[in-house]
Parts: C-alpha cells; sequence; structure tokens
C-alpha cells in the first residue's frame, strides 16, 4: 500500500466513523438506552479517535520530525493513537460511572505510560534487529 493510498483509505475511513458517531449522538438517549448503546457509543468514538489522532500524528512526525521512515511514522502515529484513544475512552468511561478522582487519573497515566514504554522497546528491538539483518546481508 502506498503512503497515498494509505492517507486517503484513513481519512475516508475516519470520516466514515465521525459519521457513524454523530449519527449514534442524534439517535440514543443516554438515559433510556441498554449497554449496546452504550458500546455503540464508545466504540464509534474511540475508532473516529484512533483515525483521526493517526493522521495528525503521523503528519507531525513526517512534517515537524522527518527523522524517520515512513513506514515507521505511520506505525508509532497509529500505536500512539490506538493508546491515545484508549486512554481517553477509558477516562470517559470512568466520568460517566463518578470514578473520576485524581488517584484513578494518575494510575492511569501511569498504566499507559508504562505501556507505550514496553511497546516501544520492542519496536525499538525489532527494529534495530532488522537493521543489523541488512548489514549482514550486503
Amino acid at each position: 500500500m502506498t503512503l497515498k493510498s494509505y492517507l486517503i483509505s484513513m481519512t475516508l475511513a475516519t470520516a466514515f466513523c465521525w459519521g457513524v458517531f454523530i449519527f449514534i449522538v442524534n439517535l440514543i438517549d443516554p438515559e433510556t438506552t441498554n449497554l449496546i448503546g452504550f458500546i455503540l457509543f464508545y466504540l464509534s468514538l474511540f475508532l473516529s479517535l484512533i483515525g483521526t489522532s493517526a493522521i495528525i500524528g503521523f503528519f507531525f512526525r513526517f512534517v515537524v520530525l522527518r527523522r524517520e521512515l515512513v513506514f515507521y511514522a505511520v506505525k508509532i502515529a497509529f500505536r500512539q493513537s490506538f493508546l491515545f484513544s484508549f486512554f481517553l475512552i477509558t477516562l470517559l468511561f470512568l466520568f460517566s460511572q463518578n470514578l473520576n478522582t485524581w488517584f484513578n487519573l494518575i494510575l492511569l497515566l501511569i498504566i499507559f505510560t508504562i505501556l507505550e514504554i514496553i511497546f516501544s522497546s520492542f519496536s525499538d528491538k525489532k527494529r534495530s534487529s532488522n537493521n543489523i539483518n541488512n548489514q549482514y546481508e550486503d
């Protein structure tokens, strides 16, 4: 998949997800809906946030940083957008259940920071082993 086709498909999918989210917000009454309504709400918002933050994160990495290959910029932006979106959805769920305390927020920040460190260390190890293997093949 080329970069242009990735960006077009990601933009179209994100626009579709935002459309579905707006449709669900207008259709579902939070006071009378069941579990399926809440799952649809959180899932559509999650997918919309992933797409939006992945596109913004990629453009930031590609335009501002310019230190990485395009493949790595896309991969890192998508991974971070997934974690960021999951963090926001978890935070919104805690707010909806009246569990919004500073302790929970700090605990969530610590958990997601540790997850990002773990994922980035695996990615860095894989990237460095690929570079070593490519050097030996030359």
